[in-house]
């Protein structure tokens, strides 16, 4: 199933696609696709609870904001998840996301 999520203006924040790799060898953003879909690895194991903490405390740690304000709306049981950044507009969220790019 293709997702195309995108950055978006909302109300008291913004939002991300993002794809995520477990049994990484260390947290890392790997890229981000044509569709604006963010590409993550974690060290983490494969099961979805796993992945939903550690990628809540890895992004709150890229972004620079705390763990509360980062949560997933969608997708929680699968690997494309849409993640919600809240008060932080989409522009700071993109440069924030692309300067941790490796």
């Amino acid at each position: 199933m293709d997702r195309k999520y995108e950055l978006h203006d909302g109300q008291r924040g913004s939002a991300l696609g993002v794809r995520v790799t477990p049994r990484a060898s260390r947290n890392q953003i790997v890229g981000v696709l044509n569709d604006s879909t963010v590409k993550v690895h974690l060290v983490c194991g494969p099961s979805d609870e796993e992945i939903n903490i550690e990628l809540i405390g890895y992004l709150a740690e890229v972004l620079g904001v705390p763990k509360s304000r980062v949560e997933i709306v969608a997708g929680a049981n699968g690997r494309d998840k849409l993640v919600s950044v809240l008060d932080m507009d989409v522009d700071t969220t993109h440069q924030r996301v692309l300067a941790h790019m490796d």
